[in-house]
């Protein structure tokens, strides 16, 4: 079933089931974080968490729509040591190294989709996927703490999106994730 939800989503789409797949699983690992999911999202089943996070984008952000704050980390050769202290908590630490590994990937294999499932800006998509893979722990670990939900300011979004999931409301969910790409689609355009 999981791979049926994806290719319904990859169907017609320039962005690879396998790209598609990863991405439905770090939205899981998102969503079971504890210091993201006890509030909304605690209470929902793995099977809801499942269905939340089956959208062709992602619902956690590494700030990737700051497009000059990455441009000034990614070409700072002294800005990529390891911090002496970890972050409090080693799950957001592995989720973040996993989250920036798999943008990496997006970034060097896909650029134009990093824009749609990360809300990565085309810059930061080509710098990102012009480095080599042995510099990303050190980066993944400084990261860490910029590890939010994307679009945290908009409650309603969130809000929806568990309601839809716990009353296994598969239209109204669907309908809450389409409202996802116009929020991405929103984040892109330029203001007067």
């Amino acid at each position: 079933m999981p791979d049926a939800a994806v290719s319904r989503w990859s169907r017609g789409s320039p962005i690879s089931p396998p790209i598609m797949r990863s991405l439905r699983q770090l939205n899981c690992g998102f969503l079971d974080l504890q210091a993201f999911a006890a509030g909304r999202f605690g209470g929902l089943s793995t099977a809801q968490k499942e269905a939340i996070a089956n959208c062709p984008y992602a619902l956690f952000d590494l700030r990737f729509h700051d497009d000059g704050y990455w441009q000034r980390r990614l070409q700072s050769a002294q800005a990529w040591q390891v911090a002496d202290t970890p972050p409090a908590d080693p799950q957001i630490a592995a989720f973040a190294q996993l989250a920036l590994f798999y943008a990496w990937h997006v970034a060097a294999t896909a650029r134009l989709s990093a824009r749609l499932l990360l809300g990565m800006h085309e810059a930061t998509a080509a710098t990102l996927g012009g480095i080599t893979l042995d510099r990303l722990p050190a980066l993944a670990l400084s990261e860490a703490v910029h590890l939010s939900a994307r679009w945290s300011h908009c409650d309603a979004y969130w809000q929806a999106l568990a309601n839809a999931a716990a009353r296994a409301d598969r239209v109204r969910l669907r309908r809450v994730q389409l409202y996802g790409l116009q929020l991405a689609a929103a984040a892109h355009l330029p203001w007067p």
